[in-house]
């Protein structure tokens, strides 16, 4: 078999297994030297599911490179739930700005190993089909912590707003995100909510960016509120099916994997 030369060529060494391997369909690997723990350089992976396949199974930053275009960096989550999970959003403090326009939203901002959002152009790109599962774990200022998990998982493209959808719930924080499913993003400055009222924004008026519907259970990207209970109702980081709509939580991070 031939393989083609890559628009991109971007090698990362990492330490290997005996069992270690280059995924599929990918150039194939070029050992130093035939030691079991010799630097093994493989091609970049298509996401972090691909780097778990390859035998990484450390959390971190990692390259990726979903298709023809330019490869970009990535969170790795490969500790929860068998590994393999690709960050796209993470709220841990009020250090970034979260109540940005479109343009910031669709590219992407903040810190990977912070608060941080992936990038609604690249979260598509690495969601052309809905064969994905989406993970949210949420944290409150008490120390208490819940999970979602949808078994079907995808961001569509710009031409549909980015729309969502987010099917097949399981978990122990109940369903407070597919009633937002085939919902289109929205901003400040693009509203495309479901509100009745066609002058009302759910993005301004929450000060948040989400898929809303008329308006949201979840608000995820909202501001953040140190005081979990200052915040007006309806407003700050919601999950309403676990905390209401009184509450702002502490902690919040959405990853998706191949299914």
């Amino acid at each position: 078999m031939t393989y083609p030369v890559p628009l991109l060529i971007l090698l990362v060494t990492i330490v290997h297994s005996s069992s270690a391997k280059c995924i599929e369909d990918e150039l194939p690997v070029t050992f130093i030297n035939s030691t079991v723990n010799a630097p093994l350089y493989c091609p970049i992976a298509r996401d972090c599911k691909g780097w778990l396949a390859a035998g990484v199974n450390k959390s971190g930053i990692y390259p990726v490179k979903p298709d023809n275009g330019t490869g970009f960096q990535v969170y790795c989550d490969m500790e929860t739930d068998g590994g393999g999970w690709t960050v796209f959003q993470r709220r841990v403090d009020g250090s970034v700005d979260f109540y940005r326009n479109w343009a910031d939203y669709e590219k992407g901002f903040g810190d990977l190993k912070g608060n941080y959002w992936l990038g609604l152009a690249n979260i598509h790109r690495l969601t052309p089909t809905d064969d994905s599962s989406l993970r949210i774990e949420l944290g409150d200022f008490e120390g208490n912590k819940r999970f979602a998990k949808y078994s079907q998982f995808q961001v569509l493209d710009a031409n549909i707003q980015y729309a969502l959808i987010a099917q097949g719930y399981s978990g122990d924080a109940t369903d407070s995100f597919s009633g937002h499913s085939l919902m289109k993003f929205s901003t400040k400055d693009r509203d495309n909510d479901k509100h009745s009222d066609p002058n009302f924004s759910c993005a301004a008026d929450t000060k948040g960016a989400w898929w809303y519907n008329a308006c949201f259970s979840s608000n995820l990207n909202a501001l953040y509120y140190n005081n979990p209970t200052s915040a007006p109702d309806w407003h700050g980081i919601n999950w309403y099916s676990w905390k209401g709509k009184k509450y702002s939580l502490k902690f919040t991070e959405m990853k998706f994997r191949r299914n």
